[in-house]
């Protein structure tokens, strides 16, 4: 018996200086279509929140409408950025209950939200840095999104087909791995299913180390990443400078079409890290992935990075941070039969990274 289940993630939830600019960036960059809306024409007087899909991915934008407001404050801190990585449960009072007497924070207490569509249950346990987990239990509702949220028009003519289906696995930047893991063994009953130390992803420069916990159906999966001596400043070191504390880092979005997807979001705007040419050219590599459903010399065209394990493969892709602030970025997924990350591609990866570090003068 699982006594703590989960359904899935339910929603990644933003803080955003401007949440109508940010709805509109993820309609046109990344696809996604807007289904309900909350704000002071009805009935939230101190923020907007637009809440977008694609597919089961859901991504909830709050934005500040006054000054003076506690989201307007972490804002200040952190810039744009997630605050809320909120997971579906079917019964959010035992989840509630069973959280915290191992130990979890408590936010808020569960309480129920009702309108015309039904009833919503819902409550919020801390996890690192500002983050938190809103346990929501939405059997007997049928709205958009939460009582209080109206049904929204899309903000641009979504795309014919969808860019991505699902949210893969969320990453979190943390000081202290270990002690956070520990946290989602004893809190929510996740075990380990993945652990990269050591060499496992370093370069010449810098180096972080990284534990994958997840749920026993692998429905919620949260690699947790801290900092490694190295010669220079990690990514994971310069995340925490700039978003002034641990946080989430990236979301990993799942694809069917990873070079459909590609194509359209660079058209769209949305700038991909560049591996190098030495990646499509080492004959290790080659021989290592064997035969994937796309030639090499489109995925090098893409830029798009390929790993095997004994499951299968999968083909991914990252983003270039998507604010201002060196903080949040994405990933674009294609999975077949492989539950990994990507091992076999980190130092690629990374190196990658560093590129834009020292571009920023951040290495």
């Amino acid at each position: 018996m699982d006594d703590f289940p989960v359904k899935g993630m339910d929603a990644v939830v933003f803080a955003v200086g401007n949440a109508k600019q940010a709805a509109h960036y993820y309609s046109t960059a990344f696809g996604m279509r807007r289904v309900a809306y909350r704000g002071p024409e009805n009935g939230s007087p101190d923020e907007a929140v637009h809440v977008l899909e694609s597919g089961s991915a859901r991504f909830v934008f709050r934005g500040p409408v006054k000054a003076g407001t506690e989201l307007g404050r972490h804002i200040a801190e952190h810039g744009d950025g997630v605050v809320d990585l909120a997971i579906e449960v079917p019964d959010a009072e035992a989840a509630y209950k069973r959280a915290v007497a191992q130990g979890a924070t408590g936010l808020e207490e569960p309480h129920v939200l009702e309108d015309d569509h039904g009833k919503v249950v819902v409550a919020s346990i801390a996890t690192y840095g500002e983050t938190r987990h809103t346990l929501v239990e939405r059997t007997n509702y049928s709205g958009p999104y939460l009582p209080g949220f109206e049904a929204a028009d899309p903000l641009v003519e979504p795309p014919a087909k969808r860019f991505y289906q699902a949210i893969d696995h969320c990453v979190g930047n943390v000081e202290r791995m270990d002690e956070w893991a520990d946290y989602y063994h004893r809190v929510m009953g996740f075990t380990d299913m993945a652990e990269f130390v050591g060499a496992d992803i370093a370069t010449e420069y810098s180096a972080l180390m990284s534990k994958v916990v997840a749920d026993g159906t692998r429905k919620v999966k949260f690699p947790l990443n801290e900092p490694a001596e190295g010669k220079r400043k990690s990514q994971i070191d310069e995340y925490l400078e700039f978003y002034g504390g641990p946080g989430v880092q990236h979301i990993a979005l799942a694809t069917n079409d990873i070079l459909a997807s590609v194509d359209q979001m660079r058209a769209a705007g949305v700038e991909f890290l560049d591996s190098p040419d030495s990646y499509y050219e080492d004959p290790e590599l080659r021989e290592r992935i064997g035969v994937v459903r796309a030639p090499i010399e489109e995925l090098k065209k893409r830029r798009i990075l390929v790993d095997r394990d004994e499951d299968g493969y999968l083909l991914q892709i990252f983003t270039k941070p998507v604010q201002d602030r060196p903080t949040v970025f994405f990933e674009l997924i294609e999975r077949h039969g492989s539950l990994g990350f990507g091992k076999g591609n980190f130092k690629a990866l990374f190196e990658a990274i560093e590129a834009e570090q020292e571009r920023r003068g951040n290495l």
